[in-house]
C-alpha cells in the first residue's frame, strides 16, 4: 500500500499559492497548513496577505494565528506544531497540503532540525526580569560567559535569539554551540511528499506585487499597524516584517506615504527574488511557470504522476 500524499506548494509571494492550494484542497479532499512566518501572528491580516475569512470557511486552514506578535516563534516551534497539524489532518482521512513561502519553516517541517528543548516560559520570565533589572545588554553578557561562540554569532541587540540561546544552554546544561550537529535532524516520515513550485513570468509577477503592495495601504494597513503598535509597542519585532516596517515608518513620519508604498513594492520584489533563489535549489520541486489560479490542471498531472 502506497504512503499517503502530502502535497507541498511553494513559490514567491504573489504567485498564487493560496488560489492553487484552495483549488487542490477541493480536488483532493484536503486541508491547508500555512507555511508563512508572518501569518502565524494574530492581528496581522492585511500585511501578511493572510487567506480571507471566506477562503478559510471554504477550506480548513492550520498554522494561522497561533502566536501573538510580541512572542518569539522559531522554525522549531513551527516544525513541531506543523507536524502535529499534518498528523491530525491525516488521521481524519484528509489530504494535508502545506502552502507557503517561508523556506526555513518548510525545511524545518520536512527535514527536521537538530533536537533542542521546547521553550520554558518560567525560565524566560526570569531572564526577562533580569534584563529589566540589568539592562538590554544583560543577555549578551550572560551568553558571552556561558557560550562565547554563540555570543559571537548573535548581535547584542537581537534579544529574541539571545533569549533562546541562553535558554537552551541553561536547560541543556551545556553551551548551545556544543549541541550543533550533536544529533541528526529527524525528517518527516510516513508520507509521499510531492512538491510543486510556482514561478510565473517575472514581469507579470512584479506588476502584481506592485499592485498588491499599494492595495495593502489602501485596504487599511496603516490602521492595522496603528492597532498593533497600540497593543504591542512600536518595537515589536513582528512589525519589522515586510509591509509593516514601511507602515511604521510612515506613521512615525520618516517616510512619506508615496515613499512607504514604493519601499514596500521594492521590498516585495526583492523578497520574491530571494524566495525563488531558495526554492530553485531544491531538485525535488516540480515547477509550473505560471500563476496558481491557472495551474490546477498541470498540478493534478504532476500529483498523479507519482
Amino acid at each position: 500500500m502506497s504512503e499517503p500524499l502530502l502535497l507541498v506548494i511553494v513559490g514567491p509571494t504573489g504567485s498564487g499559492k493560496t488560489a492553487l492550494s484552495l483549488a487542490l484542497a477541493e480536488e483532493l479532499n484536503g486541508e491547508i497548513v500555512s507555511c508563512d512566518s508572518v501569518s502565524i501572528y494574530r492581528g496581522m491580516e492585511i500585511g501578511s496577505a493572510k487567506p480571507t475569512a471566506e477562503e478559510r470557511a471554504r477550506i480548513p486552514h492550520h498554522m494561522l494565528d497561533v502566536a501573538d506578535p510580541n512572542e518569539s516563534y522559531t522554525a522549531g516551534d513551527y516544525s513541531r506544531a506543523g507536524r502535529e497539524a499534518i498528523a491530525e489532518i491525516h488521521s481524519r482521512g484528509k489530504t494535508p497540503i502545506v502552502a507557503g513561502g517561508t523556506g526555513l519553516y518548510l525545511r524545518a517541517l520536512l527535514d527536521g532540525l537538530s533536537p533542542v528543548p521546547p521553550r520554558d516560559e518560567d525560565l524566560r520570565k526570569r531572564l526577562r526580569l533580569s534584563v529589566a533589572r540589568h539592562g538590554q545588554t544583560h543577555l549578551h553578557r550572560l551568553l558571552s560567559r556561558i557560550d562565547p561562540k554563540a555570543a559571537a554569532r548573535i548581535h547584542a541587540n537581537d534579544q529574541s535569539k539571545l533569549l533562546r540561546a541562553v535558554e537552551i544552554s541553561l536547560l541543556e546544561r551545556r553551551p548551545l554551540s556544543a549541541q550543533f550537529h550533536a544529533a541528526p535532524p529527524e525528517p518527516l516520515r510516513g508520507f509521499r511528499i510531492v512538491k510543486i513550485g510556482l514561478s510565473p513570468p517575472r514581469a507579470a509577477l512584479y506588476q502584481r506585487l506592485n499592485a498588491r503592495a499599494a492595495e495593502m495601504f489602501t485596504n487599511g494597513l496603516l490602521e492595522e499597524t496603528r492597532a498593533l503598535i497600540a497593543r504591542y509597542g512600536e518595537n515589536c519585532r513582528a512589525l519589522t516584517s515586510l509591509g509593516y516596517a514601511q507602515a511604521v515608518a510612515e506613521i512615525q513620519g520618516t517616510l512619506t506615504h508615496e515613499q512607504a508604498v514604493a519601499s514596500a513594492q521594492q521590498g516585495h520584489r526583492n523578497y520574491a527574488k530571494r524566495q525563488l533563489t531558495w526554492f530553485r535549489a531544491d531538485p525535488e520541486i516540480h515547477w509550473i511557470e505560471d500563476f496558481g489560479a491557472t495551474s490546477v490542471k498541470r498540478a493534478m498531472e504532476i500529483i498523479h504522476s507519482f
